[in-house]
Parts: C-alpha cells; sequence; structure tokens
C-alpha cells in the first residue's frame, strides 16, 4: 500500500510537475525514473532513501553519467 502511494507521488511529479521545471538531470535514467525502479525493486523506505540520496546528489558540482539501481 505505502508502496504505491510513493510510486503515485513520483508519478504526479513525472506527469504533472515537472514540466515547471528546466531538463536539467546529469544522470541517466532521470531522477524520477530511479526513484520509479529504486521503489519498485527495493520497496518504499529503502528505495525512498535511495531516491533522496540520487536527488540530493543531483547539482552542478555533483556526479553525472550512467547511475543505475543498486
Amino acid at each position: 500500500m505505502i508502496r504505491w502511494l510513493f510510486l503515485g507521488l513520483v508519478a504526479i511529479y513525472r506527469y504533472g510537475l515537472r514540466w515547471l521545471f528546466p531538463k536539467t538531470c546529469r544522470f541517466a535514467p532521470s531522477c524520477s525514473e530511479y526513484a520509479m525502479e529504486a521503489i519498485q525493486r527495493h520497496g518504499p523506505w529503502r528505495g525512498g532513501a535511495l531516491a533522496a540520496r540520487r536527488i540530493v546528489r543531483c547539482h552542478p558540482w555533483g556526479g553525472s553519467g550512467f547511475d543505475p539501481v543498486p
């Protein structure tokens, strides 16, 4: 149940709010794709933590490139 709530929040961002922000993701897959895959693979708590860690790293001085879900 909580997994679907987290996935729903990410889907709302991806399909409803993403157009408000410039396309600046430095990683592949994008942060929202990464979050959905992490939550599906690892569950809402661990996957949410992985997604949050990825979002924190997504800044101009952070890394870039291919970063798959572990």
